[in-house]
């Protein structure tokens, strides 16, 4: 599926207006008084397919064991296949769930307005790197990433670095850059932090998007999910990677490091529960009614830049009212801060609740699916 959005053919402020101005007409949130007091509906027995984010897969197998546990008669497939192939499927209804770190772009809304993109969690992204002898959390602005990227910043001794992280002495290691080769939502997040951070440079010659046209950096390697991002960045020293933060103890385990990065503000900041949250909260109130939002590189002074909403891509009107049912009960559930938003799942996976007004605007969308 292509979703290639280029700065030669939209503007990256038009496209973030137009993104966050196509919002559903919104279900009110009093509807969320049809469910029961639990805040989970009981679901038929059922069998359902999720597909999509590797990002999300792990906390989708920690939802799939714990709802499972409540709700034996529903039965969950997961699958990793990335967050691109997870919109297609939920979009042309061979997986019941899609799961997907992109939020729909304005042309999927219109080309198929019976999709709903329901907000689930929150997320982030850790840059990483295997870099001989570095043991510190280098700090990498995205104008700085956006050249490596571009193959302009060739060795982690370049002066365009080592400027970021005085005191620090760093190797003549050439970088190596690793991107996903599948279509992916870590690659729309980390893109977006590239283009908004340098909208002149990598905004305009080559955009956002779940794939991309990779520039022609010297070694660049393309990996599938974010096991393969992992493994990759382990095997190649000089290694420079983006990696959905659900795999940060699996990046540690791999003796990788991973960044202090440039927020808007000028600031560095680790991806900490503290500097998530405090990113998130700045967009509460602009979050519209469908969760169709950019997260990326926001105004909170001691906020970490990458961020998103993880979401459940689901078609609104069902083959049959069981399944509808079923997936509105495990959604319920997923959302529900007793239930899958609690800290017993999210912590698992550095994952961050979502906002009370955002499960609002979740349940009334998922109350949507008939």
């Amino acid at each position: 599926m292509t979703r290639m959005i280029r700065g030669k053919r939209m503007g990256l402020a038009a496209l973030m207006a137009a993104a966050i101005g196509t919002a559903a007409l919104a279900t009110p949130a009093s509807a969320a008084t049809k469910l029961p007091k639990s805040g989970v509906e009981t679901p038929p027995s059922a069998s359902l397919s999720e597909t999509g984010s590797t990002l999300l897969y792990p906390l989708w197998n920690l939802w799939v064991a714990g709802y499972g546990q409540k709700y034996s008669q529903v039965t969950i497939q997961t699958a990793a296949t990335g967050s691109g192939t997870g919109i297609s499927d939920a979009t042309n209804g061979t997986a019941d769930i899609g799961a997907s770190d992109a939020y729909l772009s304005p042309s999927e809304l219109q080309a198929t307005p019976d999709l709903l993109n329901i907000p689930l969690a929150i997320s982030a992204q850790l840059v990483a790197y295997n870099v001989p002898g570095v043991t510190a959390h280098l700090k990498l602005s995205g104008k700085v990433l956006s050249q490596i990227y571009q193959g302009t910043v060739t060795t982690w001794n370049n002066p365009a670095i080592t400027a970021l992280n005085k005191g620090l002495t760093l190797p003549s290691t050439p970088i190596v850059t690793l991107h996903r080769s599948d279509s992916s939502g870590d690659t729309f997040l980390f893109t977006q932090y590239l283009a908004k951070a340098d909208p002149s440079g990598w905004g305009t010659k080559i955009g956002f998007n779940t794939t991309v046209p990779w520039p022609n950096a010297p070694g660049a390697l393309g990996e599938a999910g974010n096991s393969g991002m992992v493994t990759g960045c382990k095997a190649t020293p000089g290694c420079v990677a983006y990696v959905g933060i659900s795999y940060q103890t699996q990046a540690l385990q791999a003796g990788l490091g991973y960044a202090q990065l440039g927020n808007a503000h000028g600031s560095y900041v680790l991806p900490t529960a503290q500097s998530i949250a405090a990113e998130a909260a700045s967009f509460v109130k602009r979050t519209p009614a469908n969760g169709t939002i950019s997260m990326i590189y926001g105004p909170a002074d001691a906020g970490y830049p990458i961020i998103n909403y993880e979401y459940a891509i689901v078609l609104s009107h069902q083959q049959s009212s069981s399944t509808a049912k079923a997936i509105r009960s495990v959604l319920e559930w997923a959302v529900n801060k007793n239930a899958g938003n609690s800290s017993a799942y999210l912590s698992q996976v550095n994952f961050q609740a979502l906002p009370a007004k955002t499960v609002d605007q979740s349940i009334a969308q998922i109350l949507k699916i008939t």
